[in-house]
C-alpha cells in the first residue's frame, strides 16, 4: 500500500479498532481536511503520548533518585526545614505526574477502543489544535466550560 492509498483510504468509524503499523512521516502533523481521526491521526497521537509517558517515567526515576539522595539527616535546623520543603515539593511533583501517567494510559486506551478523540459529554469531535494542545482531552473546550462552571457553582456551595 503506497502512502496515498492510505491518505485515500476513509478512516476508522468511532468504535472501531485501529490497525498495527501505520505509516507517518516524522514532519506529519493531522489536519483539518482530512478524515477525523483516520489512522494517521491515531498513530500521532498514540506516539505523541507514548513519548510523553516515557518522559514523565523518566523524571519520576529521577525525583525517586532524588528523594533517596535527600534522606540524610542534616543537623543545621534551617538546612533539614528546607530539605524537608523540598522533599514535600518533589513529592507533591510526582504525585501529579503519576495522575497524569493515569490519564495518559487511559487515553491510550481509547486510541486502541476506537474512542479517542470524541467528547465524552456530548459525543462531537475534539478539535484537533485541543488534542494536540492537550492530548489527555475527554471534552470539547464548551463541554469542558460547561463542566468547570457547574463544578465551581457546586463548589460555592
Amino acid at each position: 500500500m503506497t502512502v496515498s492509498d492510505d491518505l485515500d483510504r476513509p478512516g476508522p468509524q468511532r468504535g472501531t479498532v485501529m490497525k498495527a503499523e501505520t505509516f507517518l512521516p516524522d514532519d506529519y502533523r493531522p489536519a483539518e481536511d482530512e478524515p477525523f481521526m483516520n489512522d494517521r491521526q491515531l498513530e500521532y497521537f498514540r506516539r505523541k503520548l507514548l513519548i510523553w509517558k516515557a518522559e514523565l517515567l523518566e523524571q519520576s526515576a529521577e525525583t525517586l533518585d532524588n528523594l533517596g539522595e535527600s534522606a540524610r539527616n542534616v543537623p543545621d535546623l534551617a538546612d533539614r526545614a528546607s530539605e524537608e520543603t523540598d522533599r514535600a515539593l518533589e513529592l507533591r511533583t510526582r504525585d501529579r505526574q503519576r495522575k497524569l501517567i493515569a490519564k495518559i494510559d487511559s487515553a491510550i486506551r481509547r486510541i486502541e477502543n476506537g474512542e479517542y478523540g470524541y467528547c465524552e459529554m456530548t459525543g462531537e469531535p475534539i478539535s484537533l489544535k485541543r488534542l494536540d494542545a492537550r492530548p489527555i482531552a475527554t471534552m470539547t473546550l464548551e463541554a469542558q466550560e460547561r463542566h468547570e462552571r457547574r463544578e465551581r457553582v457546586h463548589r460555592d456551595d
